[in-house]
């Protein structure tokens, strides 16, 4: 910004809030200890629902990613054809995505996906279709 000073141009500082290099408009925080994902919009917290994540045996793997894919519906090609309703695919083949085994949901049930209740799956996808893959980020921690 250019700002007139006894008859001299002077550069003012312009300052600018820090942005972290991975910031994301909406956040999916999956705690698999707590079997929760809660769901942040711009720092505001929309949603906090339960989970099924990986049973013994399996595992869910901890990190932060961006997704990469989602389907409305689609079938798991190594379990059988099972149904992953509005799936949001973040890792090699880990989604998270609906489940009709609500009765699950809040322990550990799962192949290793970030299972929700479909109405909430569909919430999470209509969410990450919206804003965009580019600034969503799925945090999963144990």
């Amino acid at each position: 910004m250019l700002k007139v000073v006894a008859g001299l141009c002077v550069l003012a500082p312009v300052l600018f809030a820090p942005v972290a290099a991975n910031a994301a408009a909406l956040v999916a925080h999956v705690d698999i200890g707590k079997q929760t994902m809660t769901v942040t919009q711009q720092g505001k917290l929309l949603y906090t629902w339960p989970v099924s994540t990986a049973r013994p045996g399996f595992a869910t793997p901890s990190g932060s990613w961006r997704p990469y894919r989602i389907h409305t519906m689609w079938k798991s090609r190594k379990y059988d054809d099972a149904p992953m309703p509005y799936a949001v695919f973040y890792h090699q083949g880990w989604a998270v995505h609906g489940t009709s085994a609500v009765h699950r949901l809040g322990q550990p049930a799962s192949h290793g996906c970030v299972r929700l209740a479909t109405s909430n799956a569909k919430t999470f996808y209509d969410l990450v279709k919206e804003i965009g893959a580019g600034n969503t980020r799925i945090i999963v921690k144990d």
